[in-house]
């Protein structure tokens, strides 16, 4: 289990919530309906929190106290989350275009032996690139 899931797991019910973030079930089911956390629900319809989701309280309450209020605090959330997003489908497309040392080599090779003409563009200029700053 990588540190994610382990962080993610929900494991603890609204008693233990409570206590750890000194906030009431009343606060902490409307800042759910507010779609702030998540928690996951078991057969019987309890709530089983995170400590993801006990961060993200202790968050929530840190930043009320800094007098942001509800619709401050959704913002500071969405724009975290669409950071993260960029950055997953940054690093997704950087390891796409990666390509090894050894396999362009290998283009290389693969080019110069079979190119037609002295003047024809390379197709792997753009790779070529990292050798040379």
């Amino acid at each position: 289990m990588n540190d994610f899931e382990r962080r993610n797991r929900p494991l603890f019910p609204i008693s233990i919530v409570m206590e750890l973030t000194e906030l009431t079930a009343r606060q902490i089911r409307y800042y759910e309906e507010q779609q702030l956390i998540k928690p996951a629900r078991t057969k019987g319809k309890h709530r089983l929190f995170s400590f993801a989701d006990i961060d993200r309280l202790l968050e929530i309450k840190s930043l009320l106290d800094k007098k942001v209020n509800l619709a401050g605090i959704k913002e500071i959330f969405r724009r975290r989350e669409l950071e993260e997003q960029e950055k997953a489908l940054m690093k997704l497309k950087s390891k796409e275009r990666q390509i090894s040392d050894s396999e362009l080599r290998r283009k290389l090779v693969n080019e110069v032996l079979h190119q037609k003409s002295k003047y024809a563009n390379s197709q792997i200029q753009g790779d070529l690139s990292r050798f040379f700053h």
